[in-house]
Parts: C-alpha cells; sequence; structure tokens
C-alpha cells in the first residue's frame, strides 16, 4: 500500500472513497460536517433514518455523494465522543480500511487523523493509523499457488493508495508515517515467519533471515553452527536439539548505533521451529500450530528490521537459540540430566518444557555483552494463556523500574503485558534430588515457576521475560501470527533511545 499525506481541501477532488467519521448521537466529525455541508445535508439525513448510528466499528459506504466528487463515502462509526480513545481510534481506522478493501475500490482519502484523540500527537496519529492500516489488509499468500490467489476475489480487492488528509505540521505527519510504516513492517516479517510451515522455516532458514537483514540494513550477524554451541558448553541448548535432523543455530545480530560507550540492550527470542515436545509427546490435536514456537524468535527479527529501519540511535544486540524439538533415538529422554553453559545442571522431567532449556544458555551468552537490560520473548507455557488468555502477554522481571518501564511501552503501543509475580516462594517448586534443579516445577503456577527456571540465570544483569504464549498466534478461522510484541518492542526501546539520547 503506498501512503501519501495531504493538507487543504480535498473535498472537490476525485478520489474512489472519502473516509470520514460520525460518533453517536448523531454528531458528525468536523470532516463529516464539511461534507455535509457541501452535500446540502445528504449525511445528515442518511444518519436520522438511522442508517448508521455511530457506534464504534460501524461503516456505512455512500455511493454518489450529492456535490461530491468521489465515488463513494464511508462513514465510520467512533463511538461516543467523551470516550473517544487511541484504542478507538485505531479500532475505527481498521474498520474503515477493512471496509474500503470490500469495496473494491482502490485508492481511499481519509481524515480519520484529523480526529482529536486525548494526549495524541498528529505524529502518533499518522503513525498508528499507517500501522493499523498495513496491519488490516496483510495476507499470507507465500505458499499459495499464484494462479489460485490471482482466482481469489479477495486478492482482487485491496487498496492501493491511501491518502492521509491532515490540518497541522506535514513534517510531523511525514516522520509519523515513516515511524508506522517501519513498524508495520516488522510486524509483517514476524507474521511472515511464524505462517511459514515449519518444513521451510528452519533454523537453517531463520538464520538466512538474519543474514539477510544484515545485508539489507548494514547490521552485524553471526551465526554459531553446532560445534561452536558445544564449544561455548551449551549443554541444555543442545539436549533438546539431539532428536532433530535439522542442524542448529544461534544467531546474534548487532544494532550498533547508538554511543559507543552505551551499554546493549539485548533481546533473546525462543526459536523452536517445531515443537512435538520431544519424549514427552503432545496430543496430536492441534500439534501443526506448534510452527508457532519460534515467535519469540520472529519478533526479534521484526523487530531487528523495524529500528534498522527507523535507524533508531540505541545499541541492540539480538540472540536467538533455534532448533526443532522431535523424539528420535537418541532425543534427550526426561530423566536426563544436562548441564548448561553456566555450569549449573538440570534433571529433564518434562522434555516439552524445552524452551526454557535453550534460553538459559542464550541468556548466559547474553553476559559477555555487559547489557544495560535483557528481555527474552518466548512462547514459553500454556499456563500463561490459562492465567491470561490471548489479551495481554506475560511479564516476569527481576527488576520492577525495567518491568515498568515495559509495561508503559505496552500500554502505549496498544500491545499490552500484566506484571506477574515471581516471589522467591516458588523457587522451592525446582527443586531435583539428583540436579542443581528440575526442568519444571509441577502444574501449579506453571507460568511462574519458569520464569523463575530462568532467573536463575540472569543474575548478572536486569531482566525481563515476555511469556507470547498467548499472544503470538490466532487459532481457529483466523489462525496465523499476530506480530507481537513487535510494537511493544519497538517502543520500549524507542523510548530508551529518547532518554539516551537527551
Amino acid at each position: 500500500m503506498e501512503f501519501s499525506i495531504k493538507t487543504g481541501s480535498t473535498e472537490k477532488q476525485h478520489h474512489n472513497c472519502v473516509i470520514v467519521g460520525v460518533y453517536e448521537s448523531h454528531q458528525l466529525s468536523d470532516s463529516a460536517k464539511a461534507i455535509d455541508d457541501l452535500s446540502s445535508g445528504y449525511l445528515s439525513n442518511i444518519i436520522k433514518r438511522g442508517d448508521l448510528d455511530g457506534k464504534a466499528e460501524k461503516t456505512l459506504m455512500l455511493h454518489d455523494v450529492p456535490g461530491v466528487h468521489s465515488d463513494r463515502v464511508l462513514l465510520v462509526g467512533l463511538g461516543k465522543q467523551s470516550e473517544f480513545s487511541e484504542k478507538q481510534y485505531a479500532k475505527a481506522v481498521r474498520a474503515s480500511v477493512k471496509a474500503v478493501a470490500a469495496s473494491g475500490a482502490s485508492e481511499a482519502v481519509t481524515y480519520l487523523a484529523e480526529l482529536p484523540v486525548k494526549a495524541l500527537s498528529l505524529r502518533r496519529k499518522v503513525s498508528l493509523l499507517a500501522e493499523v492500516a498495513l496491519d488490516a489488509t496483510y495476507r499470507f499468500n507465500a505458499i499459495k499457488r499464484k494462479k489460485e490467489a490471482a482466482e481469489d476475489d479477495d486478492a482482487k480487492k485491496s487498496v492501493k493508495r491511501l491518502t492521509i488528509h491532515v490540518t497541522d505540521t506535514v513534517q510531523d505527519a511525514e516522520a509519523g508515517l515513516a515511524e508506522g510504516k517501519a513498524l508495520a513492517a516488522g510486524v509483517s516479517l514476524t507474521k511472515d515467519l511464524g505462517n511459514l510451515p515449519p518444513n521451510v522455516c528452519t533454523p537453517t532458514y531463520l538464520a538466512e533471515q538474519a543474514l539477510q537483514l544484515g545485508k539489507t540494513y548494514g547490521l552485524k550477524v553471526e551465526v554459531l553452527e553446532h560445534a561452536d554451541i558445544e564449544a561455548l558448553g551449551m549443554g541444555s541448548f543442545l539436549g533438546v536439539t539431539k532428536g532433530s535432523e535439522e542442524p542448529p543455530k544461534l544467531i546474534v545480530m548487532q544494532h550498533l548505533k547508538g554511543k559507543k560507550d552505551q551499554k546493549p540492550v539485548v533481546l533473546v527470542g525462543k526459536g523452536i521451529t517445531f515443537d512435538t515436545g520431544g519424549i514427552s509427546l503432545k496430543p496430536g490435536a492441534e500439534m501443526d500450530e506448534m510452527k508457532y514456537d519460534m515467535c519469540g524468535a520472529a519478533s526479534v527479527l521484526g523487530t531487528f528490521r523495524t529500528i534498522a529501519e527507523m535507524d533508531l540511535p540505541l545499541n541492540v544486540i539480538g540472540i536467538i537459540p533455534t532448533c526443532e524439538n522431535m523424539p528420535d533415538g537418541r532425543a534427550t529422554r526426561p530423566g536426563d540430566v544436562l548441564t548448561s553453559m553456566s555450569g549449573l545442571t538440570i534433571e529433564v522431567l518434562n522434555t516439552d518444557a524445552e524452551g526454557r532449556l535453550i534460553l538459559c544458555d542464550a541468556l548466559t551468552y547474553a553476559e559477555r555483552f555487559e547489557p544495560s537490560a535483557v528481555v527474552d520473548i518466548a512462547t514459553l507455557t500454556g499456563a500463561c494463556v490459562i492465567a491470561l488468555g490471548h489479551h495481554a502477554t506475560g511479564l516476569f522481571s527481576n527488576n520492577d523500574e525495567l518491568a515498568k518501564e515495559l509495561l508503559q511501552a505496552g500500554e502505549s503501543a496498544l500491545d499490552r503485558a500484566w506484571h506477574m509475580p515471581m516471589w522467591d516462594d516458588y523457587q522451592p517448586q525446582l527443586d531435583s534430588n539428583f540436579a542443581d534443579m528440575g526442568n519444571i516445577g509441577g502444574r501449579a503456577g506453571g507460568s511462574i515457576t519458569a520464569a523463575c527456571f530462568l532467573s536463575r540465570f540472569t543474575k548478572k544483569y536486569e531482566w525481563a521475560h515476555l511469556d507470547i504464549a498467548g499472544t503470538a498466534w490466532k487459532s481457529g478461522k483466523e489462525k496465523g501470527g499476530t506480530g507481537r510484541p513487535v510494537p511493544l518492542l519497538t517502543e520500549f526501546l524507542a523510548s530508551r533511545a529518547r532518554q539516551a539520547n537527551k
């Protein structure tokens, strides 16, 4: 989709579609009032008849409105004006773009960025509009046959150009547009990687994508192979990959755009490209969705694409341990003891608790970068889905200030997280008679004990863990990756960059 920013009067210009908002109680937005005046009250009369009540996300497409040179006028419900928030604004944008795409209009001009939203700058409104518009029109056709895709009616209908009308400084709007497009590009990459089948998106494929990002954006990228991982003493990581024919990779990415003496933020992404559960085999139902067990890794790659396009002035390191978890004659068994890079030993009580086994070695590896903070991202536990559903990401941390930063970033980016407890009371659940710890702590508090396990490898820096098991993808009819938590991570890093460059 192509975007442009325009100011001045466009009511008399020809467009496929003009998008304006209507609040509840038949209250027209300023741009809708202008069109209503041009049409001698045509919009008011339509609304008074009850065709649109102004409730949030409702839309009404009008054709050949008198006095308006555009083919269509789309009215979008905004809800109550007193309650119109950033979230409601995003919903209105999404609903409008989907309605235009369904109509067959190939281009449109939207006046929604002119709507007053409490505490929201024009830059942020335009950024969010671009992000949401691109997300609303995202399609994954990489694996479908081109002939079928071409014959698909939905594929024929798409919004190719969207003009964003503003009344304020164009410079701020242009800056917001660039930010929104950069974030959408990262979210799209994250979705694409998650949606790819596991016979395509292997550890090797992820490594190739990282190397391509490095080539495109000038990032330093290193891919460590099995022998390198073994030389580092990552026995926990290698214990997971033993049952797979696919070679493991440890991907290290460096975005070094901050000051030379600035300690980096490290992002660690879980990259299990397919999770059968290993010897502790999962049930067959919905096992296909275990291709999404690499969404933590995908979100790191997506975030790096976004911050690279933004040229974010910050030092950021990405670490991705990636492999498959498969059952095999050589696979790790329940009862085996693994020795991690840190030297701590781990009794494997359940091979399906494998994400923490690869993350713990990556978290130890992160120490060498002397980080200002480390954030790991992982589809780690089904228990987190039970606790928080599919709305909020689980957030655990050994530092309350870091946790607050991430929570605020999530609120600002409309990509929310919830701070979960990680008290010492839970640690004894990981006790083992035969090793320094077990890799599970029982059913009670499963997401918390998983975080407690990881915390034992993060003593030397400020650390947070994002459990995205409930937010990284959707099931059912709308099955597919969500791209979360790329918006949260991007806002967190952008906020750090602003603070560092004051």
